[in-house]
């Protein structure tokens, strides 16, 4: 038999099967994600999650015209397979290959952008807002998980919706989850909403026994409705959601295609207003594996697909989990620390720091911001807290960081993980932007470690320094060096000179290494350079620097991030303030531009930043 998925080139075609064939397709979708995923890696388990959801909406809407907008977009893979890209998604998150978020550079039905939680409510409005000033008849959708609701700028939306009461629908996609277990009051709420699955079961199961009844069936079916509502406000007093003035409508089955059509039918013709559909999900659904540990399978490496077990080994340490070991060491022997993440405890190494100290550690949820400012007000009160979050996330707290914690000048510690090229995510998930954004901030310490050693080294360090200070890092295995059994504190602002030399290598963080190799293979050219470790980005090692800026000699700066605002501009800002004009002077990082996909080595190959590409750099700079 032909397998239906074969068969679906677009929604145009799921609006031609039949329930059953829906039913049968879901199956199949499920199938093929899991078989690519499982060799190219990617976002396993919420897109198992939402295959009959995006069926549905597909299939009552009209789309691309109907404009779907999915919030963080890291469960687009359905809705990919089967609007045109079902062969493409066997290069799913590879070099030059299918995306992992939507794209609008590669289907019209990838509307917006995404890869960051809770930006889908406020663009989906400014479309439905437009769609109205142009008197278009378009519908708009934005699906929303309730992690996402942890964030902010969610709410700034709903405040907005519920005022305009502009016709928007949102349908939001409870499964208790975003990267980890959602957390706080809204999660403990929708929580409360969901639950009583047997509720669901008996309403759907009363249903289809109603339809079957000749005549009366459907009329009993509307007045059911009419009493369910009542219930809902009987059971469920001032909902939240109808209180901001929206239609609110669920809890709803989300792996019931009937329920699920039958809802967004009801949605598609309401015209008075927005509608907020609540759906009931489970991550990880049809692979047991996944269902049972939905946080591994969140972002999945390679995996057996027989037994769910990874198929990249790391040999070494990561360096989220010598930071998480690093800073529960320290704090096992200082009370005052506290670790703060932004719903990634796993990602972060931080899982042993919870379970050992749960009551020194905090997931504020998808709340970026928030984590700063919380942050602020314990250091304020004279403890220590850590905020451990993603490079590329962090940058979304780029005003707390400036006004809460650096104008202050209060010791908040930031470990930045997943600093510099990060593999397969794209580029809204690259960590590229932290130099450039934090060295300007007044009073903050900028570091980044050569290894993992290192690493142990500057988080020690940076509790005694009494101001804020930033460690990046990146993500997967570290170098693999001997660790120190003790943790020796580092001189502020002052770097390490690795190799002796005439001119002037100097690399920061990850950098570090490569430079080193290329050094060594440029001596056989004849290009003699000194390595040295810069360990700080702020405060510079000005002594050093000034020892080589003398009249005819070269300095060379390396850094893994954009060379506009970054490392090596710091570096020659103060050269120029120390008016050394005489000086030869070359940059190397990587470019203002838009971000490729791959592996790391792929993307530092392609911007030279390998010890191969540095030799190749810094030939082509001395035949100037």
């Amino acid at each position: 038999m032909s397998k239906l998925l074969d068969q679906i080139s677009s929604p145009q075609d799921l609006k031609k099967l039949s329930p059953e064939d829906l039913a049968r397709l879901a199956n199949e979708l499920r199938a093929y994600i899991l078989e690519v995923v499982s060799k190219n890696g990617g976002h396993l388990s919420a897109n198992l999650g939402v295959v009959e959801l995006t069926l549905a909406l597909h299939y009552v809407f009209d789309t691309p015209r109907d404009k779907i907008i999915w919030d963080v977009g890291h469960q687009c893979y359905t809705h990919k397979i089967i609007t045109g890209r079902r062969e493409q998604f066997r290069k799913l998150r590879q070099f030059d290959g299918l995306l992992g978020f939507p794209n609008r550079e590669e289907s019209e039905y990838d509307v917006y952008n995404t890869g960051h939680a809770s930006t889908a409510l406020s663009a989906a409005l400014g479309l439905a807002v437009s769609r109205d000033k142009k008197n278009e008849q378009h519908k708009v959708i934005a699906v929303v998980g309730d992690g996402s609701l942890t964030g902010g700028v969610s709410w700034e939306a709903l405040n907005q919706i519920g005022h305009l009461r502009t016709p928007l629908i949102i349908v939001l996609n409870f499964n208790e989850m975003s990267i980890s277990p959602s957390v706080g009051a809204m999660s403990k709420y929708l929580t409360y909403l969901a639950s009583g699955q047997h509720y669901l079961r008996a309403k759907d199961h009363a249903k289809s026994i109603l339809k079957s009844i000749p005549v009366l069936g459907w009329p009993m079916i509307k007045a059911g409705r009419a009493v369910e509502e009542l219930v809902k406000k009987t059971f469920f007093p001032g909902l939240v959601f109808e209180e901001l003035g929206l239609r609110y409508i669920g809890p709803v089955q989300g792996h019931s295609l009937h329920s699920l059509i039958e809802v967004f039918q009801e949605a598609k013709a309401y015209q008075e207003g927005p509608v907020l559909i609540h759906t009931v999900t489970r991550k990880g659904l049809g692979f047991a594996p996944a269902q049972e540990n939905p946080e591994r399978f969140h972002g999945a490496s390679p995996f057996n697909i027989q037994t769910g077990e990874s198929l990249v080994k790391n040999h070494r340490p990561t360096y989220s989990s010598v930071f998480g070991q690093t800073l529960l060491k320290i704090a096992q022997g200082d009370d005052k620390v506290i670790a703060i993440t932004a719903a990634m405890p796993e990602g972060t190494g931080l899982t042993g720091f919870a379970e050992k100290l749960p009551e020194r550690f905090f997931d504020v949820g998808i709340a970026e911001q928030h984590a700063v400012n919380f942050a602020a007000g314990l250091a304020l009160s004279g403890l220590k807290p850590v905020c451990a979050i993603y490079s590329t996330f962090l940058q979304r707290a780029y005003d707390q960081i400036y006004q809460d914690v650096c104008l202050q000048d209060l010791p908040v510690v930031f470990a930045l993980d997943r600093a510099g090229i990060v593999s397969d995510d794209g580029p809204t998930h690259q960590g590229i932007n932290d130099i450039g954004y934090l060295r300007h901030m007044p009073n903050m310490i900028l570091m980044a470690p050569r290894d993992e050693n290192e690493l142990q080294h500057m988080l020690k360090s940076a509790f005694g320094y009494g101001h804020p200070a930033a460690i990046r890092f990146p993500k997967g295995e570290a170098v693999g060096v001997p660790m120190d059994k003790e943790f020796r504190a580092l001189p502020l602002g002052k770097s390490e000179r690795l190799k002796e030399g005439r001119d002037l290598l100097l690399a920061f963080g990850s950098m570090v290494y490569p430079a080193l190799a290329a050094a060594e293979e440029l001596e056989k050219d004849g290009i003699n350079l000194a390595v040295v470790d810069a360990k700080f980005a702020r405060p510079l090692d000005e002594d050093m620097l000034l020892r080589y800026a003398e009249p005819g000699r070269t300095i060379i700066t390396a850094e893994e991030g954009v060379t506009a605002g970054g490392f090596g501009s710091v570096v020659r800002d103060f050269l120029d303030r120390q008016e050394k004009f005489d000086i030869r002077f070359k940059q190397i990082g990587i470019p203002l531009e838009i971000y490729p996909m791959g592996k790391v080595r792929q993307i530092k190959k392609i911007f030279r930043l390998d010890a191969e590409g540095l030799v190749s750099q810094i030939k082509e700079f001395y035949r100037l």
